[in-house]
């Protein structure tokens, strides 16, 4: 009796472990993807930011991975897609100071401000003007700067909209640039913006490039400073930051104001209009002759931030940790020995972090036929987190519950919570009707955008569930386990 159930059990393992082998499993394991998110999320590839060295050097790594593997590159040239983005190269020096009665504060990069990815460039110390939400919207009988002469001022702005609405309708997007513009507009030579500080978690000082539509003002210093910092600046008046909002929001009138206060600001910035980047795309030819000529797309958002004079936004888990799962699945397909029956496209893209640019790109390029792509997988911050989400399953029913049977045999981390319309680099897909799941970690975005988004933050054990998941859903499209669904809108 004891030798039968010691041959079973060796039985037992020994198909456990060619079952692995079957689908490439064993090739995915949490040192590997650690190793390469160390790598990409180091100084030496300076937080990834397209446009860069940093980028071009981490773009370089990856082709030489799909190469090593021997994939196909899919790209214009090689494994490189080419597509030309705004960049913004921030050097040293940089200074923020405050100015109350002949006192002067000096700030520090990184803890008391960061600036903004799109910074212009300029140099001088000027008098503060508070201009609440930085609109101006006479159509919607509101404007901060109605009344209020900021000609030659800095002015200090909510970087955020207000929750409620004037006339009931949207302000519209007010990203940075365009907040930067109107003031610009009204005569300020420079503007801080500042989270709202009546939030239940105030935004925290974060690198962002999202900055929206517009010419770039060169010459316009922006800089996300402090709410202590802002206090300081408010410091003559007798308001605080928070009752500036208070007040604001309650009356749902502006309360823009001279502050008798000064601010001195130094900022280098180097821009470029059309700076050449890249998607990384390699691909695996499926075996099935008619299946072959369907597509299996398993993406992640290569870029980050950057750096802002020296300041390092790392991005290990956004999304060096997405990175690295894509080269190693792409590496289980190849040492697994797997011969799909649909063609497997592995890409990169640049530009998530400036607007999904290099996904968008990507999707408005392809030339075989959108209904040829059976399924889209995305990976985005998988690396630091608790537990598992699958997005986009309102949208794509079918390849979600495909997911979510693999998770309750084998991983049992899946969460329920999902959601529709795509999601970061999955919406130009699902805007053009392919179904798209969208892997990502519960409780992701702790570090996000911050410096403090390293490797060491990261979730090992979860993160190497988390691609094997997405990597044995995948197989099973790849493999015609799967019929293309009609989305759900």
């Amino acid at each position: 009796m004891k030798k039968t159930l010691i041959v079973y059990l060796v039985l037992l393992i020994s198909f456990f472990i060619n079952a692995q082998n079957a689908t490439g499993l064993s090739e995915i394991n949490k040192e590997d993807l650690i190793k390469n998110v160390r790598l990409l999320s180091s100084a030496d590839f300076d937080g990834r930011l397209p446009g860069s060295e940093g980028y071009n050097k981490a773009a370089q790594f990856a082709a030489d991975q799909f190469y090593e593997l021997g994939l196909w590159s899919a790209g214009d040239e090689q494994y490189f897609q080419y597509l030309n983005v705004e960049y913004n190269k921030i050097d040293t020096p940089v200074v923020f100071k405050t100015i109350v009665d002949g006192k002067t504060v000096d700030y520090r990069l990184g803890k008391d401000f960061v600036l903004r990815g799109f910074t212009g460039s300029n140099s001088f110390t000027l008098p503060v003007v508070f201009c609440g939400y930085g609109i101006s919207r006479p159509d919607l009988h509101y404007d901060d700067y109605d009344g209020i002469n900021v000609k030659n001022k800095i002015v200090m702005v909510f970087k955020q909209n207000p929750k409620w609405k004037n006339d009931d309708k949207d302000w519209g997007t007010n990203y940075p640039r365009e907040k930067s513009i109107v003031a610009k507009n009204h005569g300020a030579k420079g503007i801080l913006f500042l989270s709202l500080p009546n939030d239940e978690k105030p935004q925290p000082l974060i690198g962002s490039v999202m900055h929206g539509e517009g010419e770039q003002p060169i010459d316009f210093p922006q800089l996300h400073i402090s709410l202590d910092a802002a206090n300081t600046l408010l410091s003559k008046t007798g308001f605080s930051i928070s009752d500036c909002q208070t007040k604001i929001d309650e009356k749902k009138k502006p309360l823009s104001m001279n502050l008798t206060t000064k601010a001195q600001i130094e900022v280098n910035a180097n821009y470029e209009k059309n700076a050449r980047t890249m998607n990384v795309v390699a691909m695996i030819e499926g075996k099935d002759e008619k299946l072959k000529e369907e597509y299996v797309i398993i993406g992640a958002h290569l870029d980050h931030v950057g750096s802002q004079a020296g300041l390092l936004f790392p991005g290990a888990n956004d999304n060096a940790s997405g990175s690295a799962a894509v080269l190693e699945i792409a590496e289980a397909f190849v040492k697994g020995g797997i011969e799909p029956k649909r063609s497997v496209i592995f890409v990169l893209f640049a530009s998530e972090e400036q607007g999904l640019f290099g996904a968008k790109h990507f999707v408005n390029s392809w030339k075989k036929g959108y209904d040829k792509i059976a399924a889209m997988i995305n990976l985005d911050c998988v690396g630091y987190g608790d537990s598992i989400q699958v997005g986009n399953g309102k949208s794509a029913p079918k390849l979600w519950e495909i997911a979510n049977q693999i998770d309750e045999t084998s991983f049992n981390s899946m969460v329920d919570r999902t959601w529709s319309g795509g999601g970061a680099d999955a919406t130009p897909f699902h805007e053009k009707d392919i179904p798209c799941l969208y892997f990502v970690t519960t409780n992701s975005y702790d570090h996000l955008h911050l410096p403090t988004d390293e490797v060491s933050t990261l979730n090992p054990t979860l993160y190497e569930k988390v691609v094997r998941l997405a990597h044995l859903t995948a197989l099973e499209v790849a493999n015609g386990n799967y019929e293309r669904e009609e989305i759900v809108k």
